[in-house]
């Protein structure tokens, strides 16, 4: 428990673990990890003073740290109006950095809970570029699940992963961390590009005048041939090196961008068998999901002969996921909670929720497995197209043909194809859940 004196009021901030607070969000969000949710610890002040019956007559004083404190209790509660009305009181009495970017972020949280996404990313833009808010909370936190499945935050995203001065660079750097683990051998390549390309231009400065004499002619002049060789193997040297240097560039954006479209399909949500809503990234070590796109019959067509190898594919961990071109297009009635039917919405994490321990906890493991069987329904249709075919694009297939895609068990794409999948290829490549290559994939 971490504790700081606050100079007038004697107030004491207090680092609160859920056990203690379950239903409190946090004060403001902690640095989580890109890819993986973890526990955050909830920050929230409370004032002690040294007499139990006096009290200055400050302490009844609004500040903007008394107004997120007072957002967050009426938050829990599901007063998210009034909570919302906190949240940009605090940011109108000249807050500190830190009561700033709680102040933006919770006002975010209250924002996509109202279906305001528009509203919601401006506050998490303006989070990131002025206070240091760490894209990584924004993706973990399932308060802004709704946010995360609209195209505000797809660009926001975006924005993110180019590194542009508008949200940040820190978003950015995750993704390069993620990228030299997974090519490690980069940055020295790099180095060796530089390093000969220069070389070979010092090399190049003394050749050039020497070429010049040799083609005068004269006394001591060099042998022409050799010379112009000389220049010639300089000359092609610098171009390749700088060619390898831009296409070694050209590549790590391609990586940043496919890490960045594996972190959005981890947020994805689905409808398992149960009607409990989960992220797909809840699922990882858990099962393969096989996503099936294309039109309904192929889907359909699919769907049947995979009943054939049921058994063997539960064996390996396999979870369909179907999704039909053009589903999330069809009109729909007003959604309420976070983007989904009524109905859908009772199976989400109500507010306060203790989220993440309860999903994290071998009870909800045990649970979850229980929960999950052959097949999944796919909840925000619209936001699954939207990555299948960012990731035809990057592929070169064709958006809106009919594909599959095989994701391994730490959520990552295995493998994918065009039309759909031979199950019984499928049997044969993937291992069973309790062999030693599988424990190797999670």
């Amino acid at each position: 428990m971490a504790v700081a004196a606050l100079a007038l009021n004697r107030q004491l901030l207090c680092l609160s673990y859920p056990k203690i607070r379950a239903k409190s969000r946090p004060w403001f969000p902690q640095k989580t990890t890109l890819l993986n949710s973890q526990k955050k610890p909830h920050i929230f002040i409370v004032s002690c003073s040294s007499s139990p019956t006096s009290q200055s007559p400050e302490a009844n004083v609004q500040t903007a740290e008394s107004c997120v404190n007072l957002g967050l209790s009426l938050f829990s509660k599901g007063r998210v109006k009034d909570a919302l009305v906190q949240f940009e009181t605090a940011l109108s009495l000249d807050p500190n950095p830190v009561e700033a970017q709680a102040a933006l972020y919770n006002k975010a949280c209250c924002l996509a809970y109202q279906g305001e996404a528009k509203k919601a990313a401006e506050c998490l833009r303006t989070a990131l570029r002025d206070y240091n808010l760490k894209f990584g909370t924004i993706l973990n936190d399932p308060d802004l699940a709704s946010l995360r499945t609209s195209p505000e935050f797809k660009e926001l995203q975006e924005e993110a992963r180019l590194g542009g001065e508008d949200i940040g660079y820190s978003f950015r750097r995750d993704l390069k961390l993620i990228s030299e683990v997974q090519a490690p051998f980069r940055g020295v390549r790099r180095f060796f590009y530089v390093a000969f390309s220069a070389a070979a231009g010092i090399s190049l400065l003394f050749t050039v005048p020497r070429l010049f004499r040799a083609i005068k002619g004269g006394d001591g002049a060099s042998d022409i041939w050799e010379t112009v060789g000389n220049t010639g193997i300089n000359i092609g040297g610098i171009i390749i090196l700088v060619a390898l240097f831009f296409w070694d560039n050209k590549k790590e954006e391609e990586q940043l961008a496919q890490i960045s479209r594996n972190e959005t399909l981890s947020r994805l949500p689905l409808r398992l068998s149960t009607n409990r809503i989960v992220e797909l990234v809840q699922l990882r070590d858990t099962v393969r999901p096989v996503i099936l796109a294309g039109k309904k019959e192929s889907v359909s067509s699919a769907l049947q002969k995979a009943e054939r190898f049921r058994s063997e594919l539960l064996r390996r961990g396999v979870l369909l996921v179907p999704v039909i071109w053009g589903e999330g297009r069809t009109p729909q009635v007003e959604k309420k909670g976070f983007g989904v039917s009524k109905k859908a919405a009772t199976a989400l994490p109500s507010i306060g929720e203790d989220f993440e321990k309860r999903a994290q906890s071998i009870t909800a493991k045990s649970k979850l497995k229980a929960e999950i069987r052959f097949r999944a329904e796919v909840v925000s249709p619209e936001e699954w197209e939207r990555w299948i075919r960012d990731q035809q694009e990057s592929e070169g297939v064709t958006p809106g043909e009919d594909v599959y895609i095989i994701l391994r068990l730490d959520g990552r794409v295995r493998r994918s194809g065009k039309g759909m999948p031979d199950w019984s290829q499928i049997v044969q490549e993937l291992p069973p859940m309790e062999a030693l290559l599988s424990k190797i994939e999670r």
